[in-house]
């Protein structure tokens, strides 16, 4: 008995198939890649030699750029005594005409699908701007998108607020109070990680080119929004935006139990009295509130001792090994781009290749510098060193302080002992 197996890739919406995808035996594999199709002519030249008993295909309008095409061809190998199976669709076309018949409606609007993709894909490979409304801030152009000088500054304040207070909700409230600009917390996530806002275009195979347009962030800023989301995202629900400066950040090292701040006020006095106390704990009598302030003051000075030795204690020379690793890898990816024109004039490369390998060395060159971006930034030990002089905490406003105490401490241990207590700290590096 003897088997074939044909398979056509298009290089815009594809990747070839592996050689187990059959299932079967095959004696032959015919494959063809982009517009032209020899390898399907080779086939049906073969069967016309010595028919085959079995056509393996993956889906049947792999026989074709239409209905009609793929008619013509499953009638041709039909009349062979070829029986055609569509190992993905689960199809036969062995027993009669009908089958096919039934199928044509359905086939008509997966080539209209498939030509709507092939249109979206070929915009990519020209570092078009996706389907659908520019996202806020921006306006389409022809090629690109281009600020809208009337919204964009709002999406920038929004920004360097949310880099200040490190508050999403905080920034989503100071837009509704300074421009009336109503957004959810959702929306204002999405903001926050929209790649766009930072210069690149993001399409929806989660694939980013970088530098497509005029950027409303700096790489700096985003990479601090990156690392302020993914520290924020650690910390008990809604203490990211709570007024004080280590709330969500101390925990109770006898029960546990992550520690609230509180607050007691008298009706004849001003004075307000601020204390952290476990929000569930188990134990009875139940573990004792502290002193909001004396636990602050704790704070302040076991980092101004304790950083500059956990930075020192730091791997630097490994971190810059592997900055100096990526930053290659992105090097040689640029200067393979620069090559692609040569190969183009001298034949090598057609047109539609060349552009999807740049389209490719550009997503690379994309996920190589998130990469570099999420690192921790060089000058971190000059940065300890300055935050190493408590009148440096002292001269900040709360957020000022829960923003620079959530940039380098994961969380804070309250040890209790009898009558006293100490705090271990945990820095995020």
């Amino acid at each position: 008995m003897k088997i074939y197996a044909y398979s056509y890739t298009d290089p815009l919406l594809d990747e070839s198939p592996p050689k187990h995808i059959w299932g079967w035996e095959v004696d032959h594999v015919y494959e063809d890649l982009g517009k032209r199709r020899t390898q399907l002519q080779k086939l049906l030249e073969d069967c016309h030699i010595q028919p085959p008993e079995y056509l393996l295909i993956r889906q049947l309008q792999e026989l074709g750029d239409s209905v009609a095409e793929i008619n013509s061809r499953v009638t041709e190998l039909k009349g062979l005594g070829v029986k055609i199976v569509a190992v993905e669709e689960n199809h036969s076309f062995s027993d009669s005409h009908i089958q096919l018949i039934e199928l044509l409606q359905e086939l008509q609007y997966q080539q209209r699908s498939r030509r709507i993709r092939q249109g979206h894909a070929r915009n990519r490979l020209n570092i078009a701007p996706p389907p659908g409304k520019a996202p806020y801030g921006y306006k389409k152009g022809k090629s690109k998108y281009i600020l809208d000088k009337t919204t964009a500054p709002v999406v920038k304040d929004f920004f360097e607020n949310f880099l200040l207070y490190a508050s999403l909700r905080g920034a989503v409230r100071y837009l509704a109070k300074k421009y009336n600009k109503k957004i959810s917390v959702t929306t204002g996530k999405r903001w926050l990680i929209n790649p766009v806002y930072r210069g690149d275009t993001a399409y929806k195979n989660h694939q980013i080119i970088l530098d497509t347009h005029t950027a409303i962030i700096s790489r700096e800023e985003g990479a601090q929004v990156d690392r302020i989301l993914r520290r924020n995202s650690s910390l008990p629900k809604r203490t990211a935006s709570a007024p004080r400066s280590l709330a969500g950040l101390v925990v109770c090292g006898e029960c546990k139990s992550s520690m609230k701040v509180g607050l007691v006020t008298r009706r004849d006095r001003v004075q307000e009295y601020l204390y952290l106390r476990p929000i569930d704990c188990p134990k009875t009598p139940k573990c004792r509130a502290i002193s909001y302030d004396a636990v602050l003051e704790k704070t302040i000075e076991v980092v101004c001792r304790e950083l500059p030795l956990a930075v020192a204690g730091t791997n630097f020379p490994q971190l810059d090994a592997v900055k100096n690793q990526l930053s290659e890898k992105i090097l040689h990816q640029q200067e393979i781009i620069q090559q692609i024109p040569n190969l183009f004039e001298s034949g090598i490369l057609d047109q539609e290749t060349a552009k999807i390998r740049i389209y490719q060395l550009n997503t690379e060159i994309s996920t190589l510098t998130a990469k570099l971006n999420s690192l921790p930034p060089a000058n971190l030990s000059s940065i300890a060193q300055a935050v190493s002089i408590p009148q440096f905490w002292f001269d900040l406003s709360e957020s000022e302080r829960r923003f620079y105490l959530r940039e380098f401490i994961q969380n804070i241990q309250l040890i209790r002992q009898k009558d006293t207590w100490e705090l271990d700290i945990v820095f995020i590096f």
